[in-house]
C-alpha cells in the first residue's frame, strides 16, 4: 500500500499537463453525474478525449477504445438527459434481473473474444482485464445515459478492476482516481435511489 501512495505522488510529480486535466474533468464528471446534473457530459467529453491519447501512449488498446465510445456516449448521454426532441425529463430507473443475466453472461463472452484477439495483437499480460473492464464499462456507461441505477453496481465492480490494470500499467493516478469512482459509484447509487420510480 506504501508503494501504492509513494507511485503516485511520485507520478503526481512527474506527469503531464494532459493527465492531470482528463483526471480532474473525470472526477468533476463522476461528480455530477451522482448529483443528475448534466454538466457531467461535457466534462466526460473532454476528459476521455485526452484518456484516448493517454491510453494510446501505455498500449492499453481496449482502454483506448473505450473512451472512443466514451465520447460518442457523452453526446448521447447529454441528448438522453436533456431531454432529447420532446424534452420529456429522463427518470432513475431499474434493469430486470432477467437482462442482467443476459448482459453478464454476453458480456463474459464478448471479454473472452476479445482477449483471445488481444493476445494474437499485443504484448501484455493484462489483456483479459483490460478487454473485461472495457467491455462492462460499455455496458454501465448505456445504463448511466438511460438512467439505470443498476449502472452504480456495476461500477463498484469495474472500478477497483480498472484501478488494479491502471496500476500494473504504471497509471497511479488514474489508479487513484478509479478508487475514488468507487467510493462515488456508492453515493451515486444512494443519491439516485431516493429519486427511484
Amino acid at each position: 500500500m506504501i508503494t501504492f501512495f509513494s507511485g503516485i505522488v511520485e507520478q503526481f510529480q512527474q506527469q503531464s499537463l494532459l493527465e492531470l486535466i482528463a483526471v480532474a474533468l473525470s472526477v468533476l464528471y463522476v461528480i455530477f453525474a451522482a448529483r443528475q446534473s448534466i454538466l457531467c457530459w461535457p466534462c466526460a467529453f473532454i476528459s476521455t478525449c485526452l484518456f484516448v491519447y493517454l491510453f494510446w501512449d501505455v498500449t492499453l488498446l481496449f482502454q483506448m477504445l473505450l473512451n472512443f465510445y466514451y465520447i460518442v456516449m457523452a453526446i448521447v448521454g447529454y441528448i438522453c438527459w436533456r431531454g432529447g426532441k420532446d424534452k420529456t425529463a429522463l427518470k432513475v430507473s431499474t434493469v430486470p434481473f432477467r437482462t442482467h443475466a443476459i448482459v453478464i453472461v454476453l458480456g463474459c463472452a464478448i471479454t473472452l473474444l476479445l482477449t483471445f484477439l488481444g493476445n494474437h495483437w499485443f504484448a501484455s499480460e493484462w489483456v483479459w482485464l483490460d478487454a473485461g473492464t472495457a467491455v462492462f464499462s460499455v455496458i454501465a456507461t448505456v445504463m448511466t445515459a438511460r438512467k439505470k441505477i443498476d449502472n452504480w453496481v456495476y461500477w463498484v465492480i469495474i472500478n477497483p478492476a480498472s484501478g488494479y490494470l491502471m496500476f500494473q500499467s504504471g497509471l497511479y493516478l488514474t489508479s487513484a482516481l478509479m478508487l475514488f469512482y468507487t467510493a462515488m459509484a456508492i453515493y451515486g447509487f444512494w443519491n439516485w435511489r431516493k429519486e427511484l420510480t
